[in-house]
Protein backbone atom coordinates (compact mmCIF):
# COMPACT_ATOMS: atom_id res chain seq x y z
CA UNK A 1 0.00 0.00 0.00
CA UNK A 2 1.53 3.54 -0.69
CA UNK A 3 1.81 6.00 1.67
CA UNK A 4 0.34 9.47 0.76
CA UNK A 5 1.81 11.38 3.41
CA UNK A 6 4.78 11.64 6.10
CA UNK A 7 2.15 11.93 8.69
CA UNK A 8 0.48 8.46 7.35
CA UNK A 9 3.86 7.09 6.88
CA UNK A 10 5.11 7.61 10.30
CA UNK A 11 1.75 5.99 11.90
CA UNK A 12 1.56 2.90 9.46
CA UNK A 13 2.70 0.46 11.43
CA UNK A 14 -0.08 1.47 13.91
CA UNK A 15 -2.49 2.17 11.16
CA UNK A 16 -1.81 -1.70 9.39
CA UNK A 17 -2.14 -3.26 13.56
CA UNK A 18 -5.33 -1.69 14.16
CA UNK A 19 -6.79 -2.69 10.71
CA UNK A 20 -5.94 -6.07 11.25
CA UNK A 21 -7.07 -6.34 14.80
CA UNK A 22 -10.50 -4.97 13.77
CA UNK A 23 -10.88 -7.63 11.12
CA UNK A 24 -9.87 -10.30 13.70
CA UNK A 25 -12.55 -8.93 16.38
CA UNK A 26 -14.74 -9.26 13.65
CA UNK A 27 -13.74 -12.49 12.67
CA UNK A 28 -13.78 -13.87 16.36
CA UNK A 29 -16.94 -11.98 17.01
CA UNK A 30 -18.65 -14.33 14.24
CA UNK A 31 -16.79 -17.42 15.43
CA UNK A 32 -17.70 -16.57 18.80
CA UNK A 33 -21.58 -16.78 17.79
CA UNK A 34 -21.45 -20.30 16.97
CA UNK A 35 -19.73 -21.58 20.02
CA UNK A 36 -22.36 -23.77 21.98
CA UNK A 37 -21.58 -21.47 25.35
CA UNK A 38 -22.95 -18.27 23.84
CA UNK A 39 -24.09 -17.42 26.96
CA UNK A 40 -21.33 -17.07 28.62
CA UNK A 41 -19.48 -15.46 25.85
CA UNK A 42 -21.81 -12.20 26.46
CA UNK A 43 -19.09 -9.61 27.76
CA UNK A 44 -16.51 -11.46 25.11
CA UNK A 45 -18.69 -10.73 22.63
CA UNK A 46 -19.80 -7.51 23.05
CA UNK A 47 -15.95 -6.67 24.05
CA UNK A 48 -14.60 -7.71 19.83
CA UNK A 49 -17.49 -5.30 18.80
CA UNK A 50 -16.24 -2.42 20.73
CA UNK A 51 -12.33 -3.16 19.77
CA UNK A 52 -12.98 -3.48 16.16
CA UNK A 53 -15.48 -0.65 16.27
CA UNK A 54 -12.44 1.43 18.19
CA UNK A 55 -9.47 -0.09 15.85
CA UNK A 56 -11.43 1.34 12.84
CA UNK A 57 -11.69 4.38 13.84
CA UNK A 58 -8.07 4.73 14.83
CA UNK A 59 -7.03 3.75 11.65
CA UNK A 60 -9.68 7.10 10.22
CA UNK A 61 -7.78 9.02 12.74
CA UNK A 62 -4.29 8.33 12.32
CA UNK A 63 -5.16 7.85 8.05
CA UNK A 64 -6.25 11.85 8.12
CA UNK A 65 -3.47 13.22 10.72
CA UNK A 66 -6.39 13.97 13.62
CA UNK A 67 -5.31 16.26 16.19
CA UNK A 68 -6.49 14.15 18.76
CA UNK A 69 -5.05 10.59 16.80
CA UNK A 70 -2.75 9.98 19.92
CA UNK A 71 -5.23 10.42 22.25
CA UNK A 72 -7.64 7.89 20.57
CA UNK A 73 -5.12 5.41 20.27
CA UNK A 74 -4.35 5.47 23.90
CA UNK A 75 -8.21 4.74 24.89
CA UNK A 76 -7.65 2.28 21.62
CA UNK A 77 -4.69 0.28 23.46
CA UNK A 78 -6.91 0.14 26.76
CA UNK A 79 -9.94 -1.33 24.68
CA UNK A 80 -7.56 -4.26 22.96
CA UNK A 81 -6.00 -4.48 26.59
CA UNK A 82 -9.84 -5.51 27.76
CA UNK A 83 -10.43 -7.51 24.55
CA UNK A 84 -7.44 -9.68 24.42
CA UNK A 85 -8.26 -10.38 28.15
CA UNK A 86 -11.61 -11.63 27.33
CA UNK A 87 -10.90 -13.70 24.51
CA UNK A 88 -8.48 -15.52 27.20
CA UNK A 89 -10.53 -16.32 29.10
CA UNK A 90 -11.44 -18.96 26.13
CA UNK A 91 -10.06 -21.80 24.96
CA UNK A 92 -10.67 -21.79 20.70
CA UNK A 93 -8.20 -21.30 18.41
CA UNK A 94 -9.97 -18.18 17.42
CA UNK A 95 -9.98 -16.68 20.94
CA UNK A 96 -6.09 -17.06 21.49
CA UNK A 97 -5.66 -15.44 18.04
CA UNK A 98 -7.46 -12.97 18.21
CA UNK A 99 -6.35 -12.27 21.70
CA UNK A 100 -2.48 -12.30 20.65
CA UNK A 101 -3.45 -9.48 17.61
CA UNK A 102 -5.28 -7.23 20.46
CA UNK A 103 -2.37 -7.78 22.44
CA UNK A 104 -0.20 -6.82 19.28
CA UNK A 105 -2.07 -4.02 18.54
CA UNK A 106 -2.38 -2.26 22.02
CA UNK A 107 1.46 -2.14 22.07
CA UNK A 108 1.33 -0.54 18.74
CA UNK A 109 -0.98 2.26 20.03
CA UNK A 110 1.05 2.75 23.33
CA UNK A 111 4.27 3.29 21.07
CA UNK A 112 1.77 5.86 18.50
CA UNK A 113 -0.07 7.31 22.09
CA UNK A 114 3.43 8.04 23.92
CA UNK A 115 2.12 6.31 26.63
Amino acid sequence: MAMLTMETKKNQSCIDSCAKCAQACYECFHACLNEPDLKERKNCVSMLVECAMMCQMSVSMMSMGGQYSKDHCGICAKICDSCAKECNMFKDQHCKDCAQICETCAEECRKMSGM
